[in-house]
């Protein structure tokens, strides 16, 4: 009898120890998404899908997500997943830099990275994950200016920032290259969840001429595509395959950015150790950044040149502008 209790006492300090280990080898990671939501089927969406194949891969890893209703939400988000202890705080936006930047400076021993801006990489407990959007913007560009017929384009974005004029740097430099006297009309939507302003904004360019806009707004870009849908003229989408996500057959190509491998190449870090703070880039190189081809819309000899261009940028023959100083027929900047 002594020796059978001796033995369960054994068994049940052996299960104690496992499930010690094994909560301690959990890797929590959460995530805090900007006003978009996570379902703008855009970049908060897509980089929680990362990071739920992520999970799905590799059961060490925990993943959770907060979302923001309202920018008064940040820092409650993010100190929440403070209290919890998350290995990995990542937060998606430039616009939760601020509070980013608060959390990381009171909680010098906590990781956190940030999509989408690099004003935080002077921290060393904040890795800044930033993508060449205007690579991805530049092609579809070339695309838009090598298939329009009105040669009038239109192009909205969510809103004005360093970081969103990348987009429309980009995609009008690319415009422009391909059919140099086009016009190209510009909105600023100042949102990222206006549906119907960004479908008013597509039909006003439809109105002028536009057959082909481009948007880089987030929710907003939905209204945007489904006015082009409507009208039966070219949309182009952004982050991600928006043709596939929107079951929309009117979108010819898509800036792709995914912002779901930087947040999973940061979370694997954590695991392994190498976490470092700073700025951490992505672009057509690594390919975190491309065009989506669903739908076979764009001509071959379009696409035939567009990826003469990317190859082009891959092999450092040709820069991208990365300034709206050099792009002055951008104008929202």
């Amino acid at each position: 009898m002594k020796k059978i209790l001796a033995m369960a006492l054994v068994l049940c300090m052996v299960f104690a120890l496992t499930a010690t280990a094994s909560a301690a080898d959990t890797i929590k990671v959460g995530m805090v998404t900007d006003v978009g939501g996570i379902n703008d089927q855009s970049f908060n969406q897509f980089a929680w899908a990362g990071l739920q194949n992520l999970a799905k891969e590799d059961p060490s890893f925990e993943v959770n997500y907060l979302e923001s209703k309202t920018d008064a939400d940040y820092q409650t988000n993010i100190n929440t997943f403070i209290d919890e202890d998350y290995d990995l705080i990542i937060t998606v936006g430039y616009m939760l830099a601020d509070a980013t930047r608060e959390a990381a400076l009171d909680n010098p021993d906590v990781k956190f990275a940030i999509v989408d801006d690099a004003t935080n990489a002077d921290l060393e407990n904040v890795a800044c994950l930033t993508f060449a959007q205007e690579q991805c913007s530049y092609l579809v560009g070339l695309i838009a200016g090598y298939v329009t017929q009105s040669k009038t384009v239109g192009y909205v974005q969510g809103m004005v920032s360093d970081t969103m004029n990348l987009f429309g740097v980009g995609f009008v430099t690319g415009v422009l290259e391909a059919c140099p006297d086009a016009t190209v009309l510009q909105y600023n939507a100042n949102s990222f969840t206006d549906i119907a302003g960004g479908n008013t904004a597509a039909k006003d360019m439809i109105t002028k001429g536009a057959d082909v806009i481009y948007q880089a707004a987030g929710g907003t870009g939905i209204g945007v595509m489904n006015a082009c849908s409507e009208a039966q003229i070219w949309g182009i989408g952004v982050d991600a395959d928006q043709a596939a996500v929107l079951n929309n057959d009117w979108i010819i190509s898509s800036a792709l950015k995914d912002t779901g491998a930087g947040c999973v190449a940061i979370a694997k870090d954590i695991k392994d150790g190498k976490f470092v703070g700073g700025e951490h880039h992505y672009s057509l190189a690594d390919g975190a950044i491309d065009i989506a081809t669903t739908g076979d819309h764009i001509p071959a000899d379009v696409l035939e040149k567009v990826n003469t261009a990317k190859a082009a940028i891959i092999a450092g023959d040709y820069t991208v502008p990365t300034s709206t100083a050099d792009c002055p027929a951008f104008t929202l900047g």
